[in-house]
This record gives C-alpha cells, structure tokens and sequence, in this order.
C-alpha cells in the first residue's frame, strides 16, 4: 500500500512553491516553540537515546536540524522530493541525512528499519493531513522504525482545533497568507479523533506511555497581533515487555 498519487502530487506542488527561508510556512516555527519543547516531554522516556532519531514528515527540516544538534544521527524522511532537496539545501553541513519516504509504504520503512536498526521517532502533525485509510498504515510503518527499543513521540491536532482552522479559513478577509497555500494545493487538513490516535498505536503493537495537551505553535498571527496556536495532543508510545 502507498499514498494516492494525487496526495504526493499535492504535496509536491505545496513544497515547489513553498519559500525556502524558515518561518515563510504556516507550522514552521522556531524549534524552541515546537519540537524544543516536545523533546523536554519525549527524552524522559527514552530506553535508548543513542539510538537514530528520525523525524518523520520532515519538511523543510528546521526541526531536523535541530534534533541534529542534540542527537548523534538523525534522518529527516518526508513524502515530498521537493521538501526533501529543501531540508538538504538547508543543511549544507550535513548535520542530519534525509530520504524520500512514503510511511504509508511497509516495505519502505522496513528498508529504513534495515539500514539504521530501531529508531526514535519523532512526528509533528501528519496523521491529520494523510488520507483516513493510510492513517493505520501509516502508524503501522513508525512500528517498523521503532523496533523493540525505540520510542515515538506523536504530536495530533484535536478535535478542538478544527473550529480554529475552520475560522481562520473562512475569515471575511480570506485565509491567513501562510495558510492560503495549504488549500491552493489541494490539501484538505482533515481531523482525527482524539480516541483513535492511541487505538492507531495500539493496533500497531504499541503501548501509550505518556500522553498530555499542548498547544501546537504556528508562524502565523491573527488579526489581533497574537501568534496562533493549534489545540494538541501528545502521546509517547512503544513495545514494552
């Protein structure tokens, strides 16, 4: 099973056009705001920290970069070439390595799992823009990286933040210019249920060993001068026993 070509097309078009210079896409903000934090929530529950951390849904690889800086090998994996040669581009110190991957693929994250052996996984965001039906799959994938030793940490909007994306898309004055693109694409954020996230893990073998609220921090400010932030939900998961 892979993602439907119009999906990856989409995608491919959002990052082609996307600017490079951080900040310019709508949840590309400042390490310290997203996965700074995340880590304070992640690392404590790491049965290996020497182990490869992978940031799935990578993007333009600022968080990557900055996993790079704290771990002693980091792959950043995303389903977009474009996205890809932005994160390398972006990297000219090779601080991290990056790889086009469909997670949605076994067979592409078991070669991964080959290569690198259990990973950490680290995933802000994705569930959400795939597909319902590749959403298991998907889930199912990070398992493979995890292996037996590994930990994933999954960041989720919730529920709650669909009426705040739903706002600012039909604001009087059009969509926020970060995220005005997102829909030009032809990508259609969708929701996921708050309960289904740990029933994903749990389908994939994985036991939820942590999980909590946190708002997930955008590039973009509402008409009042705030930043917005995005209702969350975190989890930590993987194989115990």
């Amino acid at each position: 099973m892979s993602v439907t070509s119009r999906y990856r097309e989409a995608w491919e078009g959002f990052w082609r056009a996307a600017p490079e210079e951080q900040g310019a896409v709508f949840w590309d903000a400042e390490p310290t705001l997203t996965v700074g934090i995340h880590l304070g929530l992640f690392e404590p529950h790491l049965a290996d920290p020497g182990l490869a951390m992978v940031d799935l849904g990578c993007g333009n690889g600022t968080q990557t970069r900055f996993l790079a800086d704290r771990f002693k090998r980091v792959v950043g994996a995303d389903l977009s070439a474009a996205a890809v040669d932005q994160a390398r581009h972006a990297d000219p110190a090779g601080q991290a390595t990056y790889r086009v991957l469909d997670a949605v693929e076994k067979s592409e994250t078991e070669t991964l799992h080959a290569e690198i052996g259990d990973a950490n996984v680290y995933m802000r965001g994705v569930l959400h823009q795939a597909e319902p039906d590749d959403r298991q799959p998907m889930v199912d994938g990070i398992a493979a990286l995890v292996g037996e030793r590994g930990r994933v940490f999954l960041v989720e909007l919730s529920e709650a933040a669909k009426p705040v994306l739903l706002g600012l898309a039909q604001s009087p004055t059009g969509p926020p210019a970060k995220l005005a693109p997102i829909f030009q694409h032809g990508i259609a954020p969708g929701e996921v249920a708050d309960d289904a996230v740990p029933e994903y893990l749990r389908a994939a073998g994985l036991t939820v060993l942590a999980s909590g609220e946190l708002p997930l921090t955008t590039t973009e400010f509402a008409p009042d001068g705030n930043r917005i932030v995005l209702p969350s939900k975190w989890l930590v998961a993987g194989r115990t026993g």
